[in-house]
Parts: C-alpha cells; structure tokens; sequence
C-alpha cells in the first residue's frame, strides 16, 4: 500500500502536466553537442503563439544562488532568427544582453551557439567528458512570457553514452518540462555517463549523479556519507521537505575539467571540484555537500524577502545572508560531526578557523552582519579589476553569520528547559519554510521572541546583528567543555602576511587596519628589505624572523618604495590568532553538554 500512493501521485502528475500542456502554449528548447571538443553547444527555441510586436529575448545576468552579475551573453554568437517558414527575421541589439525580433507572424525559432568552459555552480561546460548546464549560462529567453511551460530536449551524445540528471520534470527519453521560466532556470543539468546512486529517505527519493573517474565501491562509500548527512539535517528540522516530483537530486562533477564550487537550487544541488584523476574519492567536496543540502530548507524554502522573485536582470541583494548563508554554514561542519564523517575533535579545532577571521579582522569597524550581506553583489564571484580594500572592511556573511550561529546556539543552551538551535530553525521552519513565506530580519527577531524571551532576543540582536559587538565565546565555548585562548600569546607579529621574494618582503594584501605595518605607513607593494636588522636576503620566512623578537619590541625596518628607500619603526603586537580544543579537564556537566550538542538526533 505504501508504494502505490507515489505511484498514484505521479501517473495523476502525468495526466496534469499533459493536459496543462494542451492548454497552455508551451516554448520548446532544443540542445545539441555535435562540437563538444571545442566547447561549443548548439541552441534552439521554438516561439508560437507570440503577440504582434517585437520578440525580446535575452540572457540572464544573474543565476540563482548567486547575487552578483555575470553577463551571460558574452559567450553567445552565431545568433539568427526564422519565421515559421525559415525566413531570415530582423535582429536588432538594444543592449548587450537583448536580441530584438522584428517581422515575425507569431512563430519565432531564435538559434544561437554557445561557447561553455567552466564547470561550476555558475557557469556551464561542454566538451568531451560532459554538458554541464546552469541554465542562466546556457539558455536565453523572451521577456513577456515567463509564465509559459518549457520544454527542452536534450540532444545527448550516444558516442560518449552521455545520460541526464536534472531536477526537471521527466516526460520520455530526453525530454524534460518545467512549470515556467523561473523553474527552469533554476533547474542545472549534469549530462556525461556518470554513476547514479539513489536511496528512499522517509518516502522521497534522495539521487547522486557522481561525474567522476573513481571505482563504483568509491562512489558507493560516498553516497553513504551523503545519506548520513541527509539524515542528520532532517533531524533538525524533523522533516525532509515536500520535494517536487517525490525527489531530490546531488549533481556531482569531480573531474580536472572542473572548478570547485556548489551551488543549491530548489530539489537539486551542483557540487563541483576539481579533484585529479588519481586521487582518491574519499571525502572530495562532502563539506560543500553538507552546506547545499541544508539550504533545501534554509534559503529555498525558509526564503528571504528580498530574494523573492528571483531578479535574472539584476544583482540581488539581500540583508539576511548572514542567517540564509551563515547559519547554513555553521550546521555545515556541525552536521559533519554529528554524521560521524569528522570527529569531535576536529570539529571543535576547526572551530578557530571562522573565530579568528571575525574577531580579529578590522572589517566590524565599517559593517554589521546586515550591511556585510549586502556585500554580496560586489563579493560574490563578482569580477573587478580596480583594487578593493576588503582586507579591512569586508568579513563573509557565510563565516560572520556562522560564528553567530554559533554564539546563539551556545547561549541558547546556557536557557533553561533545553533550548538550542536546532528547535529554533524548526520553529522558522515551520513559520516560514511549510508555508514558503518569505521572511525579514525582522522576522527573525520577532521568532526568536517567541522561542525565547523578547529581552533575549533584543538583546541579541541589538548586540551582534545591528551592531557588530562579539559574544563572549570564552565563556560560552566553556559552557560545552571546550577551550578557547590565543594560540601563540608570546610570539611576535607584523600583523599583516608578508612573504618573501627575491630577497624582499611583500605584503601579502593591503596593510591591516591597527596592524603594526599599517601604524607605521607600510602599504602594499612597499618591499621591505630588513626587519630589526636582519637583511630578508638571509631569511625563509617572516615567521622564523620573529622568533627572534618580543611582542611590544620597536625593531627597524628598511621599506623601498617606487625607488626610494626609507627606515620606520614597527612595534611589533602579540600573535592574536586564536585556537578551541577539547578541554580534557572539563568537568561532567561540561562534557554532557558537548556530548549533547555535537552528538544531537
């Protein structure tokens, strides 16, 4: 009885989607990879039905899951445009993005070639090993009729025994259907002749097509990891979400040809790196798995305002990232620890990594966790060529928000009657994701009232998410057994990277804000020629010259800029890098706690 319901569901689906198709005009996509080894794809949509005035069609300058712009179009060429007998209509360009189709009867057939190289989340590649399509990167479309249903096929490569892996609906053979435009950009597609593994979790079924040249028993110890994962995360939420079409899909592609990368979508996940033929599969991008899993609820469907509709035209930004991004990113790990991929250990030492970064970088100076989300169309896989300072004013909302993930999951462990931040995410689950409203920072707050206190919550938020205040982690990573302190309080520090070459230290990035070589007027592309003087032709690395020095010492630095040499004095600071263990002397209550936390079903 229990299978006969899915079945029920998706003959019903079928009989639906025919019958929609009947009564809707629906736009027809074919692609084709006859010129694969060189990159290129063949592209063609089918416009009837079309009202009397000028055809706009376009390339997306955005992607889901991305904020930034990417301008798409640059990689398409050969365009032209037919009637519905073949005959040559008139393109005009009104910007870089749009191709105008004047002179048509209602029928429009718009060919294009594409040239596709980079195998990630954002952009699309094609040659000889695989197709693999985000959908802005590779299909254009026509303003005016996004709401109409879409149907591609998909012209795979039998030479190749290429197969289809998409979250797109299955109709027969290679042909695929999407409700509307929105969907279908939103749907990637991995086509090559990969491994597909699948499993039943809770009545959905969870699929991995893995691009890679690993042994099937590799793939197969890895798709167990992927199920533990999934496991994990639905426990806390406490449901797997409603996927469309009873099913979720992991587009994996580990191949040299690839970028590393990932990238979720409403019932399907890019994840992309680019891991050498000969090296094992093991535990390739499973982080980046764990993250993009988590966002099925946290960004897909627990969704913010501001990413509501999806802008294909222009940058999205949005002042939740800290919450959308950072506190996936702080159940990343965590979730990889409870699955028992990583241990305790080394979950809790890699802890420091994301405290140092926002403790101690100037950036809190400039922004709060708001106005660092609203970076993300300028930080987003964003391209410039002028220098930034984002060194000094620039902190991830995915680290910032995660480190706040943290501190609110701690405090909220510290309250009594067993609160923590899994059943916080269950409540914004349920307000906000079941019911796909979108939500506000203010939203957020006032849920977190609800869950807690409204004096907790003000007090939260007033103090780390409108200001740029930090929680006070000693105190709370001591709460859960775990210790926190400088790691090297009697080392010395230039307080910038600088590395060595060709006998000269060169600031790795602009002068740190406070650092000693910023005080001292050091700037990048100074070269520093001796410190304390000890010529850098005589040494490795900055690091072993400051064994030789105290925190606090006055030392002498030569510095050559544009020509001209000068001499300033640093004072050099205490290493202020940080570091988190397990503390072994923790007492019982302590450990309990940790227990509790990292080991949460």
């Amino acid at each position: 009885m229990k299978l006969r319901f899915p079945i029920l569901c998706s003959f019903l689906f079928v009989i639906f989607t025919a019958a929609n198709l009947q009564a809707q005009t629906t736009t027809h996509y074919e692609i084709s990879f006859e010129n694969a080894v060189h990159h290129e794809a063949e592209v063609e949509i089918h416009y009837t039905n079309l009202e009397d005035k000028v055809l706009e069609v376009r390339m997306s300058r955005t992607s889901p899951g991305r904020y930034a712009l990417h301008e798409f179009a640059k990689n398409v060429y050969s365009v032209s445009a037919v009637d519905e007998n073949g005959d040559e209509l008139e393109i005009t360009r009104p910007n870089p993005h749009q191709w105008n189709v004047s002179g048509h009867n209602g029928t429009v057939t718009f060919s294009y070639t594409l040239f596709a190289n980079r195998g990630d989340g954002t952009y699309s590649q094609v040659d000889e090993t695989h197709a693999h399509l985000n959908m802005p990167a590779t299909f254009a479309w026509a303003r005016g009729y996004e709401h109409r249903p879409i149907e591609i096929t998909f012209h795979t490569r039998d030479d190749l025994n290429w197969k289809v892996a998409t979250q797109l609906q299955h109709l027969e053979a290679n042909r695929y259907y999407a409700p509307d435009l929105a969907y279908f950009l939103d749907s990637p597609v991995e086509i090559a002749d990969f491994f597909m593994r699948e499993q039943v979790v809770n009545g959905q079924n969870i699929r991995m097509a893995l691009h890679t040249s690993a042994m099937a028993s590799e793939v197969d110890v890895y798709f167990d990891k992927v199920i533990a994962i999934v496991e994990s995360q639905q426990n806390v939420f406490g449901e797997l979400p409603r996927f469309d079409y009873g099913e979720y899909t992991f587009l994996n592609c580990f191949m040299p040809n690839a970028s590393r990368d990932g990238m979720e979508h409403r019932n399907s996940t890019i994840v992309t790196n680019s891991k050498p033929l000969d090296e094992p599969l093991a535990e390739t991008s499973i982080g980046t798995v764990s993250h993009e899993f988590i966002h099925v609820w946290n960004v897909e469907r627990i969704r913010p305002a501001s990413l509501e509709p999806f802008d294909f035209e222009n940058a999205n930004m949005s002042g939740e990232l800290w919450f959308a991004e950072g506190f996936t990113s702080y159940y990343t790990g965590l979730i990889l620890a409870r699955a028992g991929i990583q241990t305790p250990d080394e979950y809790v030492e890699g802890l420091a990594g994301g405290l140092n970064y926002v403790i101690n970088s100037p950036g809190r100076k400039y922004h709060n966790p708001i106005e660092m989300s609203y970076q993300a169309p300028f930080v987003d896989a964003a391209r410039s060529v002028d220098p930034v300072n984002r060194e000094n004013t620039f902190i991830s909302y995915y680290t910032y928000g995660s480190v706040l993930g943290l501190a609110l999951d701690l405090s909220l462990r510290e309250m009594e009657n067993g609160k923590n931040l899994d059943d916080f995410m269950k409540l914004m689950w349920h307000r906000y994701g079941v019911t796909e409203i979108p939500y506000s920072v203010r939203d957020i707050q006032a849920a977190l009232a609800d869950y807690t206190t409204e004096e907790f919550s003000n007090s939260f938020f007033n103090q780390y998410i409108f200001d740029s205040q930090i929680p006070d982690f000693e105190h709370l990573l001591e709460f859960v057994g775990v210790a926190f302190g400088q790691s090297n309080p009697d080392r010395a520090t230039l307080g910038t990277r600088v590395g060595i070459e060709g006998g000269r230290g060169i600031l790795q990035s602009n002068a740190i804000v406070g650092s000693p070589l910023y005080e001292a007027g050091i700037e990048l592309g100074d070269g520093l020629l001796s410190i304390g003087g000890h010529s850098l032709q005589d040494v490795g690395s900055i690091e072993e010259l400051m064994a030789d020095f105290e925190p606090g010492e006055n030392v002498q630095v030569i510095v050559e800029r544009w020509g001209e040499r000068r001499t300033v004095q640093v004072q050099l600071i205490a290493d202020p890098s940080i570091s988190t263990g397990i503390d072994q002397a923790s007492g019982s209550d302590a450990t309990n706690r940790r227990n509790e936390w990292l080991d949460s079903e």
